[in-house]
Formats: structure tokens, C-alpha cells, sequence
């Protein structure tokens, strides 16, 4: 059983993950501003508190937990997203900053507190968005948020070369549409052909094995448009 740690837990893919990988037996920590939603669960073997990725005493309190609970972490999911739907022209560059805050800078800051506590055979995948893959097709409105999801495109290529020696492997996965509340945000009224429990199914068996074919890699995983 893993040692599993997400991010951005409190709806959506996230949410669904949780029960994914608390169900199978493995040990969890969930992370989200929102921790009520997990903690109705009553899940023996997942731990959650409220949480703030953009904020340092919340990092440094990851750190604590896993030196004085586990020790050892073996997969992390950087879920965790924000998301201002804008034209460019309008948005409030503090709310451009935001977004970066949360989707850059924070899993920046989650990745630095865990990867110590990780080894060789350890897995950190986070979950991006076809908007930020370079050549894809690209929606007005969505200017922070699709630029802050490639550039952690690109940070998971530099630490997959960075920790090639010693781990974890880094990986990306590029969504498509799934129907989460992120999406209706994004998208009003759009029906996605995927549901947040069945993309985070492929995303729990892709953290538990994807890192035995991959590293540094950019996994599209998209049938439809957006």
C-alpha cells in the first residue's frame, strides 16, 4: 500500500480520487482550502486538514506531518487549480497573479516540501489542461489559467531532469473535459463526455504505474475538444 499525498480535494477529480485510493487501502492525505467534504467521509485511513497551497506555514505543516506520520511519501497528485474566466483585456492582473499562486507557484512549493521524503520509485503527476499544451486549440477568457497550466508543463520536464539519479519521476497529465465544476466555470453548459470518478480512475492507475514507462513526460489525455 502508498503513501499518497493530493492536492485540491474538496470537488471535482480530486474529491473522487480520495475515495479512489482510500477504498483500495492505501494511506492518504488530502489537502484543500475545503477540507469539510473529505472529512464527512469518514475514511479510517485518510487524514485531511485545511490547506492552502499559496501560503507557507500550510507547506511547512506537510512537512511535519509526513517526518512525524509516514516518513516516506510515494506518490503526489498536484490537483489543486484556480481558474478566472476573463477576457484579457479586462482581467485584474492581482487576479492573473492568483491564479498563478495556486497553479505554478504553489506546486512548486508542495513539490520542494515532499520530494525530500520521496525515493527512486516514487511518482509526483500533476494534473494540467489541454489549454496549456503548445499547438492545441485555445479558448478566449482562459489567458491565466491556460499559461499557468503550461508552465507546469514545462516544470515537470526540468525535474524529471533535475531528479533523474536519485526520483521521484515527474509526470503531467493534459485533461480534456471532464464534467467537474471547474469545467461549468469554464465552459457554462458544456457536457463533457467524461465524469470526474471515471478521469479519476485513470489518473490513480497512472500515478500507481505510470512511472515505470515514463518520466518528464506530457500525457494528453483528451477525446474531445475543449
Amino acid at each position: 500500500m502508498k503513501n499518497v499525498i493530493i492536492t485540491g480535494t474538496s470537488r471535482g477529480i480530486g474529491f473522487e480520487l480520495v475515495k479512489l485510493f482510500a477504498d483500495a487501502g492505501h494511506q492518504v492525505l488530502a489537502l484543500s482550502r475545503n477540507a469539510a467534504p473529505v472529512i464527512g467521509l469518514n475514511l479510517k485511513n485518510c487524514n485531511a486538514f485545511s490547506f492552502d497551497i499559496t501560503k507557507t506555514s500550510d507547506i511547512q505543516r506537510v512537512s511535519e506531518y509526513i517526518k512525524d506520520d509516514w516518513q516516506q511519501v510515494d506518490i503526489l497528485i498536484n490537483n489543486s487549480g484556480l481558474l478566472v474566466n476573463e477576457p484579457f483585456s479586462e482581467i485584474n492582473i492581482e487576479d492573473f497573479k492568483k491564479v498563478y499562486e495556486v497553479n505554478v507557484f504553489g506546486v512548486a512549493a508542495i513539490i520542494q516540501a515532499v520530494a525530500p521524503f520521496m525515493d527512486k520509485s516514487g511518482h509526483v503527476v500533476t494534473v494540467s489542461s489541454m489549454g496549456g499544451v503548445q499547438g492545441s486549440v485555445k479558448f478566449p477568457s482562459l489567458s491565466a489559467y491556460s499559461s499557468s497550466k503550461g508552465a507546469v508543463l514545462i516544470l515537470t520536464e526540468l525535474l524529471a531532469e533535475e531528479y533523474k539519479e536519485t526520483g521521484p519521476s515527474y509526470n503531467a497529465l493534459a485533461l480534456g473535459a471532464v464534467q467537474t465544476e471547474m469545467l461549468e466555470e469554464a465552459f457554462p453548459g458544456y457536457k463533457a463526455p467524461l465524469t470526474a470518478k471515471e478521469m479519476a480512475a485513470y489518473i490513480m492507475n497512472f500515478s500507481l504505474t505510470g512511472q515505470k514507462l515514463f518520466n518528464g513526460k506530457i500525457i494528453q489525455v483528451s477525446n474531445s475538444t475543449p
